[in-house]
């Protein structure tokens, strides 16, 4: 298939590259000319010369109406418009009904892979008419990890993201688990190694998982995390999520208490908060705080690849 793609940073520079190396024609617009193949969307739209123009955008939900309201004027009947990026599901209906005003076809799409997507393949949840996503299966197909699993259509407008909403909220939670986990280790005194332990939990266990195995790898590469400092960010999920069950009278406490524990985090330094750090920056690649460098934000590149990647 041939498709446009707008937004080209961590995620959706390597999607680019993922789809290219299935066979795949994408023609990638993002602001930062060094990574376009076309100096606008325009120009991006005009070389895409089979019908139908799709479309996918890949940009924060702040950006992501102007894009959509550009796009709006240049494409046409039969057309798809894709959301991949992680936009809160409650603004999906409304962009779907403006395009299909035009004829314009326009599908949800929560995106879960991170920075191991481009070699693992990415999870995917949908949310649109069927008939839409058939004309798009392709894409998704490239994209989905091998194997039966990894794909799902969600449902109606709204439904992708809500559903990657509510899978980053489970991120939240099984995060913090594991952080308090290792806090508790590394209080015990008598615990003589604590990367070793984790490390044993990743086959055999219940609680085995890809992140565990990148806590590990982070571990792995600062066994203590003396060098991070107990701050973690939450990226906007983790509150749609808890305002979400607040609407639906859906008790939530463990994502709760995860959410709130990283803005605990923000007020003193937490021990546990530097395992959510170190594990968000190494299947994300979101900056972390290091001690030694202050108060900046610094990028630190994501570890060795898990030994048993997963759903993200």
């Amino acid at each position: 298939m041939q498709m446009g793609l707008v937004g080209l940073g961590k995620m959706g520079g390597n999607m680019r590259e993922r789809l290219r190396q299935a066979g795949h024609t994408i023609i990638g617009y993002d602001t930062d000319p060094e990574l376009s193949d076309a100096e606008s969307l325009a120009a991006m739209v005009e070389r895409i010369d089979r019908a139908p123009q799709v479309v996918w955008v890949m940009v924060p939900d702040t950006v992501v109406d102007p894009v959509i309201d550009e796009l709006a004027g240049l494409l046409g009947e039969g057309d798809v418009v894709i959301d991949g990026g992680n936009s809160r599901w409650i603004h999906d209906a409304p962009r779907a009904e403006k395009l299909a005003r035009r004829g314009i076809e326009y599908l949800d799409c929560g995106v879960s892979g991170g920075v191991w997507g481009i070699t693992q393949g990415y999870a995917l949840m949908v949310g649109g008419e069927e008939k839409t996503v058939a004309k798009v299966q392709p894409i998704f197909d490239s994209l989905k990890p091998a194997g039966e699993f990894g794909f799902v259509h969600a449902g109606e407008h709204g439904a992708g993201h809500f559903a990657k909403m509510v899978h980053n909220g489970i991120e939240y939670a099984i995060m913090q688990a594991y952080a308090e986990g290792w806090e508790l280790l590394e209080a015990a005194s008598h615990v003589t190694s604590v990367r070793e332990t984790f490390n044993s939990w990743r086959e055999g266990s219940v609680i085995k998982s890809w992140l565990l195995d990148l806590a590990v790898n982070a571990l792995n590469e600062d066994e203590h995390l003396d060098r991070l400092a107990g701050y973690a960010e939450d990226s906007g999920e983790g509150r749609w999520t808890v305002e979400s069950a607040l609407d639906l009278a859906v008790p939530v406490p463990a994502i709760a208490n995860a959410l709130f524990a990283r803005f605990a985090s923000r007020q003193d330094e937490a021990p546990a908060m530097k395992m959510i750090a170190a594990m968000r920056n190494q299947f994300g690649g979101h900056a972390v705080k290091d001690v030694a460098a202050g108060p900046e934000h610094v990028e630190a590149g994501p570890g060795e690849e898990p030994a048993h990647p997963a759903e993200q």
